[in-house]
């Protein structure tokens, strides 16, 4: 069996810096130690190269941008040009990822749900426009009235 690793990190240096945030992730622990990672992770890489990471609090955010410059040295050659911390959501130590929900089975309309469709829709000038607002309105109709945002 192949590994994948190779082509990821591969597919995702097209993207530039952005691209080595899970570079950035794997080496953090290390690099800042239990206790920083336990309360401040790499969120993001702006397009300029700055990463932004989420820390706890306030405290945290202000304490680490005051060890920025460490924190880069440490980080070695994936040190990106400049770091911004902020507080925000930042992963539980050991906590397993957040279940994802399987995409529910679309309904399909009904005929009455499509002349209302078509009827709601009908002043629309543009003819392909109109298409894509009926498949939506129709679509729309087509799902329980308690599966709809309000």
């Amino acid at each position: 069996m192949d590994r994948l690793g190779d082509e990821v990190r591969k597919e995702l240096g097209r993207f530039g810096p952005e691209g080595d945030i899970g570079r950035v992730v794997e080496a953090w622990p290390a690099a800042v130690g239990e206790t920083i990672a336990r309360n401040a992770w790499p969120a993001r890489i702006s397009r300029d190269g700055t990463l932004h990471v989420a820390t706890r609090d306030s405290v945290w955010a202000f304490e680490l941008g005051q060890q920025a410059g460490r924190i880069r040295e440490r980080l070695g050659e994936l040190a990106p040009p400049a770091l911004r911390f902020a507080p925000g959501r930042i992963p539980e130590p050991g906590a397993a990822p957040e279940p994802v929900e399987p995409a529910k089975p679309h309904a399909e309309p009904d005929p009455e749900a499509r002349k209302v469709a078509a009827t709601l829709a009908s002043e629309i000038g543009d003819e392909a426009l109109r298409s894509l607002v009926e498949r939506a309105i129709a679509a729309s109709l087509a799902r329980p009235a308690d599966d709809r945002p309000l």
